[in-house]
């Protein structure tokens, strides 16, 4: 049988497929080379620094989850099916969903930054057309579920046996009706937030 060649894409694909299964955490060199079935010697030649191996896992994470996401959305019901598809994201591969909350975001200093890195720039757009409110209205909205989403994803992924997904699901659309009415009544605009 011909000799596998090692590169660093089969090293990154190995680490991925264990951080997916196991947790970040488990992302070590023996733990590579034995997925692979190779010494670690190939290993460390392209993992001189176990953070750039961890920041590429990182990276395809975050490249699964909009795969995910974007295969899971309704497109005739795109905001409330965005959140649910992480919630089911959350229960489905629990390890990606705490790498991608937990990964380090460069440049936040309000949470109009954090909206502005982790939002599509015209979802707003689209929220305020399908929820007939204003653009200013639709950002506010959409920031409180976002940081609502994150937080209860981040709940549903670390409980165990675990919450019933339809329990989260309810839970979810009442705070959307919350924020909604809340947003509909008055909104103040992200920038004026951080001034």
């Amino acid at each position: 049988m011909p000799k596998q060649r090692i590169t660093k894409e089969t090293v990154v694909n190995a680490a991925f497929e264990i951080a997916r299964t196991s947790g970040m955490e488990q992302v070590m060199v023996k733990n590579i080379a034995q997925k692979i079935g190779c010494s670690v010697q190939p290993i460390y030649s392209y993992c001189k620094n176990m953070d750039g191996l961890r920041q590429d896992v990182t990276m395809q994470a975050i490249r699964f989850i909009q795969e995910y996401i974007k295969a899971h959305i309704d497109k005739d019901d795109l905001f409330r099916s965005t959140g649910k598809s992480y919630i089911q994201l959350a229960q489905e591969e629990p390890h990606l969903f705490k790498i991608f909350i937990l990964h380090h975001r460069e440049g936040i200093a309000s949470l109009n930054d954090l909206y502005e890195s982790e939002a599509n720039p015209h979802t707003a757009e689209i929220i305020a057309g399908e929820l007939r409110i204003s653009v200013a209205q639709a950002r506010q909205l959409h920031l409180n579920m976002l940081i609502y989403t994150i937080g209860i994803g981040t709940i549903f992924s670390v409980t165990t046996p675990g919450i019933s997904a339809d329990e989260i699901y309810i839970q979810q659309e009442s705070a959307f009706q919350a924020f909604l009415k809340q947003a509909a009544d008055k909104t103040p605009a992200l920038h004026d937030i951080q001034d």
